[in-house]
């Protein structure tokens, strides 16, 4: 037992590591070849940070056979990311965080439920109608990558009409990306080197959660949901911390928000991997919990940026961050005893 915590503690410290460099040198590639501030925040960065989730979903479809383990990692890594906002939030010093959010941000969190409720009506479904499914991939899958897409093209075209946004996000970039003294060439190379670490890492990550799972005589799900799910948002809260202490808060929550959004869009991926059938097809109906505390958890996010608290509590945070800390702590909880079953 003690060999199966260490080799996760091991593979968690890759992940952290390498992550935050893999983002640093997607900024600095962001930078070079002239993004904007919105692709780096809720694209660039988000999808850099997701590839832990990315190659722990590859990991446990093509290598493990788990699908449970992979869905569960990516709905457990939102709840993360979530909880990480109220993390943020306890940092931020002064205000309450979201009050000093553009409203903008509220578009991206309602665009990333979407793509999750297609998952979650498939997940419903797949026991209860027939799968349709096109070249072996889910109909389900297909619809989420399609709501990624609709959703990416909404929220850019919506910032480029906010001339004030985008100023600000600007001003942002050139405070946090100052990479002058590294290479195009050189950013790209250590870039994939990086990455190839975390897939190595994430593949691993799936062998290790299989064998928790096993142990602790918990369902796949559960596992991937709370030990999988924390170790792979890793990169996230360590960009989104960076991003806080220069002063980027609008980059520090996109980044969350991009995640969550771009993680329903990795099951895409892992249903083409996945070629015996349809991924939705092996799912548990247990995933729909982590699912609703996903919405829930996400319905405070939105409530906090459209009332914009002015004061914080004695504990250092706001009304919304602790509501974000119990519905997660309720949540763990409920998918432990589901999960025991």
């Amino acid at each position: 037992m003690t060999l199966i915590w260490l080799k996760f503690i091991i593979s968690t410290i890759i992940i952290f590591f390498t992550g935050k460099r893999v983002a640093k040198y997607g900024d600095v590639i962001a930078e070079k070849t002239g993004l904007g501030g919105l692709w780096i925040g809720l694209i660039l960065v988000a999808i850099a940070t997701s590839l832990p989730e990315i190659f722990t979903g590859v990991g446990s479809t093509v290598f493990v056979n788990a699908p449970d383990l992979t869905v569960g990692n990516l709905f457990g890594a939102n709840t993360y990311n979530l909880l990480n906002i109220s993390l943020l939030d306890f940092l931020n010093k002064g205000s309450p965080l979201l009050s000093s959010i553009s409203i903008g941000q509220l578009l991206t969190a309602g665009l990333s439920l979407i793509p999750l409720l297609i998952a979650s009506i498939g997940i419903f479904l797949s026991i209860r109608l027939p799968q349709l499914s096109f070249i072996n991939i889910s109909l389900y899958s297909i619809l989420i990558l399609i709501a990624y897409l609709i959703a990416v093209r909404t929220i850019f075209r919506f910032e480029r009409n906010q001339q004030q946004i985008s100023r600000e996000l600007r001003k942002e970039e050139e405070i946090l990306l100052k990479y002058n003294d590294i290479p195009l060439k050189r950013a790209c190379i250590l870039y994939g080197l990086f990455a190839i670490m975390i897939a190595g890492a994430g593949i691993w990550l799936a062998y290790i959660g299989e064998e928790l799972a096993q142990l602790l005589s918990l369902g796949q799900n559960f596992v991937g949901s709370l030990f999988l799910g924390f170790a792979t948002t890793l990169p996230e809260i360590t960009v989104s911390v960076a991003a806080l202490r220069i002063g980027a808060k609008e980059l520090a929550v996109a980044n969350m928000l991009g995640s969550n959004l771009f993680n329903m869009a990795i099951i895409f991926i892992n249903d083409a991997l996945y070629r015996k059938a349809p991924i939705f097809n092996f799912l548990s109906q247990q995933h729909i919990f982590t699912a609703f505390v996903v919405i829930f958890m996400t319905a405070i996010v939105c409530a906090g940026l459209v009332l914009k608290p002015k004061k914080k509590t004695k504990l250092g945070l706001s009304n919304y961050a602790i509501c974000l800390i119990v519905i997660f702590i309720l949540g763990a909880y409920i998918n432990s005893i589901l999960g025991s079953k």
